[in-house]
């Protein structure tokens, strides 16, 4: 397999003003064009050429993968890591609120999910709310300040709930979140019932919303001189899901909840939702598909809470074969703990539901790029896209690899063998640190004795 690039691309002098890095002699699996033996050209932060013999420019910066497996960035479509705050539980929609301004990019989380092969996130707000707030997407890039994470060629998105968590703190027998347990405190909804009518009529106070708005414009443009409408922080980005600029990640597990969204969502022309976790998805596979919604849901989590308890381990390939696009998630939070190994997570699917290798490695990497609307850049090894890159020492798919480089953006963000000489110097300045804390604290404790 050969990749045709423009002379325009690697002409001599761009190639010697650039930065270039050849991955040479690897398994390459691009998950949308095969899998070979061959090279990766990377240049300013693009995938410039890949394929079984590529051009290795002078001076190029060479990484040796003989023997070992690339693949694109695994792309985890649901968490909440590198979070300082994750839920606004006090209302039941709070689509104003935005974690965007909660990432913190000194969450050791990231590292570790880089450790893990891991390079875009969808760090989304909780469960807690019928309508919750805005998701941000955001690419690994360690030691990077919160802005220079963030993923902004991504569509923005907002989380919402179905089921348990959201009716929690309307039922004096549900309620679980501290704080939120006095009978005093109670928040409709507190039923299933109520959810709907929650998600029902913000949405229709949304469109009247909308028609003020584009009214004022309507008399503007035709030169009346009136005062624009109201700003409701609360409609606005819900005018945006309306407008189909904006994405909806909604949380739910079981089959009658999400047949009865999809009616929601038929009534007000909503399409392209993501239903998060969608453990009863089997059932409703076609009515997913035949809307053009998607799946993003775990491999084989079972009976944790009463929601769960049908589900099944072959979920995501029932609903794959029937046209819905699926992808795994992890749903961390304080940590990566899963996250970390979200390739053998799309392992299990080849074992339950007999899916190819490329099938499985999708659901990790093109397939949540789709649902995030970012695949033109990242999710498969192709020519023009982000060199988001992974190198394994074996096969991706199998429990005894392990993540040994990762790029983002062309730049090596993660290296174990770099990581592992590191640590004896981090723990020798850590000691450090705590005998000049401890000769800090002995040299204070006579100033800091009470006269008796």
């Amino acid at each position: 397999m050969r990749t045709i690039i423009p002379a325009a691309v690697l002409t001599v002098s761009a190639l010697l003003a650039a930065d270039v890095t050849v991955i040479r002699n690897g398994t390459i699996h691009t998950v949308t064009k095969g899998t070979f033996k061959g090279s990766i050209v990377i240049l300013d932060g693009k995938i410039a050429d890949v394929g079984e013999k590529v051009m290795t420019p002078a001076g190029a910066r060479i990484v040796d993968a003989a023997g070992k497996h690339i693949i694109p960035g695994i792309i985890d479509a649901h968490t909440h890591i590198a979070l300082d705050s994750i839920n606004e539980s006090s209302v039941s929609v709070s689509s104003m609120v935005d974690v965007t301004e909660m990432l913190n990019p000194e969450s050791i989380s990231i590292y570790q999910a880089l450790a893990g092969g891991v390079t875009v996130c969808n760090s989304m707000h909780g469960s807690a709310n019928s309508i919750g707030g805005r998701n941000v997407v955001f690419k690994l890039r360690w030691g990077a300040d919160a802005r220079g994470l963030v993923f902004d060629k991504a569509m923005p998105s907002i989380k919402m709930a179905l089921g348990e968590n959201p009716k929690r703190q309307g039922s004096p027998q549900g309620l679980q979140i501290p704080g939120l347990a006095s009978p005093q405190n109670l928040r409709y909804p507190g039923t299933r019932m109520g959810v709907e009518d929650v998600i029902r009529g913000a949405f229709t106070r949304a469109r009247a919303y909308q028609r003020e708005w584009k009214d004022y414009e309507t008399r503007k443009a035709r030169g009346e001189k009136l005062l624009p409408p109201r700003r409701d922080l609360e409609l606005e980005p819900l005018v945006e899901v309306l407008e189909g600029k904006r994405l909806i990640h909604a949380h739910c597990y079981r089959a009658d909840e999400i047949l009865m969204l999809i009616r929601v969502f038929d009534d007000f022309n909503i399409r392209g939702v993501t239903f998060e976790h969608a453990l009863e998805g089997y059932k409703v596979a076609r009515e997913i598909a035949a809307r053009g919604h998607a799946a993003s849901t775990f491999s084989d989590w079972w009976s944790y809470k009463v929601e769960a308890y049908d589900a099944i381990p072959y979920n995501a390939a029932i609903m794959h074969r029937n046209g819905v696009l699926v992808s795994l998630n992890s749903d961390d939070a304080g940590g990566a703990e899963l996250m970390r190994r979200l390739n053998t997570e799309a392992a299990k699917v080849i074992k339950y539901g007999g899916l190819s290798e490329d099938e499985a490695l999708a659901m990790i990497t093109i397939n949540p790029a789709k649902q995030l609307r970012i695949d033109r850049w990242v999710g498969s090894i192709e020519t023009g896209k982000d060199a988001d890159l992974v190198i394994y020492d074996k096969h991706p798919l199998s429990i005894y690899s392990k993540v040994e480089k990762v790029f983002i953006d062309g730049r090596q963000y993660f290296d174990r063998d770099e990581d592992m000489s590191r640590r004896p110097k981090i723990e020798s300045e850590k000691e450090g640190l705590r005998k000049k804390v401890l000769e800090q604290q002995k040299q204070a404790a006579p100033q800091n004795r009470r006269p008796s």
